[in-house]
């Protein structure tokens, strides 16, 4: 049927299990505890059909506002127009997973307080903010044994 607009077309590849990742559904997947305010990527999973989220969904981050037997509630924020929907999806366990957006945060909070315990103790003045990367230092380039090259472009020729 050509230009058919199911709830699934177009999702081929989208839906499809990774190399090596086929087969049943690992144990680990159920055992996860979710809890309201986690933070979790939506990533449907094409074996299990119930509960899974549209394809506009997938690949998105979202919070968890509810939690039941074996699905979770997760609010995201869809792009409608000119503006942010809050969108409300119920998902199962399978096709989500705990999101690290946060996990470099959590760890710069953790040295943080450490950095900031140990300028306190020594009395010494502390900056917590990240520091861009600078220029890199100047330096001289000796042409002692690194003759400079003149480059010209060579005539182009048809070898016909």
């Amino acid at each position: 049927m050509p230009n058919s607009f199911g709830l699934r077309a177009r999702t081929r590849h989208l839906f499809s299990r990774d190399f090596r990742q086929k087969g049943p559904i690992k144990l680990s997947t159920y055992m996860k505890t979710y809890k309201v305010g986690d933070i979790v990527d939506i990533k449907a999973n094409g074996a299990i059909h119930k509960g899974m989220p549209h394809k506009y969904y997938h690949g998105k981050t979202g919070i968890i506002y509810n939690v039941t037997k074996s699905s979770v509630g997760i609010i995201v924020h869809k792009i409608v127009g000119s503006r942010y929907m809050e969108k409300r999806v119920n998902i199962r366990v399978e096709h989500i997973k705990h999101s690290n957006c946060r996990l470099e945060f959590l760890e710069r909070v953790k040295t943080n307080r450490a950095k900031k315990e140990e300028a306190k103790k020594n009395g010494e003045p502390f900056n917590l903010k990240r520091i861009p990367v600078g220029p890199r230092p100047a330096h001289t380039v000796a042409v002692g044994d690194n003759t400079p090259i003149t480059i010209s472009p060579v005539p182009y020729e048809a070898l016909i």
